[in-house]
C-alpha cells in the first residue's frame, strides 16, 4: 500500500456493500446503503499529547472494526477505496 496514516489515523478497507435482504430480497444500488464496517489496513503511530508523550491508538492492523456511518473520508488509491478515520471514530473492535 502505498499510502500511511499520520498521528492517530488508521485506514480502513470497508465491507462490501449487502446485496440482499435477510428475507432474500435483491438490493438495487440506490438501495444499499454506506457499509460501517471493515479491516484496519494501516495504523498511525498515535495522537501527541500536550506533555510530548505519544497516546498509542487501541486497534491495530487486521482487526475489524465498526464505525460511524458519516465518518472519516473515502479515498481512492490505484484503483481500491479506501476509508481514513481517526482512532476515535472507531465504535467497536469484533472479536473472533
Amino acid at each position: 500500500m502505498k499510502i500511511k496514516p499520520l498521528h492517530d489515523r488508521i485506514i480502513v478497507k470497508a465491507a462490501e456493500k449487502e446485496q440482499t435482504t435477510a428475507g432474500g430480497i435483491i438490493l438495487p444500488d440506490t438501495a444499499q446503503e454506506k457499509p460501517q464496517r471493515g479491516e484496519v489496513l494501516a495504523v498511525g503511530p498515535g495522537k501527541q499529547l500536550d506533555s510530548g508523550t505519544l497516546a498509542v491508538v487501541d486497534v491495530k492492523v487486521g482487526d475489524h472494526v465498526y464505525y460511524g456511518k458519516y465518518s472519516g473520508t473515502e479515498v481512492k488509491v490505484e484503483g481500491n477505496d479506501y476509508i481514513i478515520l481517526r482512532a476515535e471514530d472507531v465504535l467497536a473492535v469484533l472479536e473472533k
